[in-house]
């Protein structure tokens, strides 16, 4: 099983890193993102003898909330980090990517990824790690992250995989870190989107 998820999780970052080598907008780029969500969610989905879904004290408005207020803290740390030197210019490149070519295709890849990162890291490597999952799956996580090559994606896959890994072991199941995720997610990419405008 491990071996397994070594394998899928590898192929996803390669994807992912693959993608953001590419121009944004561009054909390319949504097809490695979309075939590396593709991949996670596979793998996630394989190994759900492993993964709970219905989740025990859950919550979903919580879980809402709890994205809305991620996004609070995103929106209010960007200008910050925007400051810091060596930063700038990736997170610009992450305005690139969410601004740039059709606006469905980079909803739809956004969230998707989502899904699949919280299916697959959450969800089965989560269920795997042993005695430190909160730990082990952030870490694979940024690591993961890390084939961007981008250091604010890695940052914020660092602050908010802490964050999912410890919904994912409060409530017992991936529901509510994949409701997280999607508002989170979708908050930044219209924030993104409006910053360019």
């Amino acid at each position: 099983m491990r071996r397994g998820l070594a394998t899928a999780g590898a192929a996803g970052a390669g994807l992912l890193g693959r993608s953001f080598a590419e121009k944004p907008g561009s054909r390319r780029f949504y097809g490695l993102t979309g075939g590396s969500a593709v991949v996670l969610l596979t793998a996630g989905v394989l190994g759900r003898d492993r993964t709970v879904t219905a989740s025990r004290a859950s919550s979903p408005v919580a879980a809402v909330a709890l994205g809305a207020a991620a996004f609070g803290v995103f929106r209010v740390a960007l200008p910050l980090a925007e400051r810091v030197p060596g930063f700038s210019g990736p997170l610009a490149r992450i305005r690139s990517y969410a601004t740039e070519g059709p606006a469905s295709a980079t909803v739809v890849t956004t969230l998707a990824n989502g899904v699949a990162e919280e299916v697959f890291f959450r969800g089965a490597v989560f269920a795997a790690a042993g005695r430190t999952p909160v730990v082990t799956s952030t870490l694979l996580y940024m690591l993961s992250t890390s084939a961007t090559r981008n250091p604010a994606l890695v940052g914020a896959s660092a602050v908010m995989g802490v964050l999912f890994g410890l919904q994912r072991q409060s409530t017992g199941g991936v529901r509510e870190p994949v409701l997280t995720h999607l508002v989170w997610s979708a908050l930044m990419l219209r924030h993104l989107t409006r910053v360019k405008e």
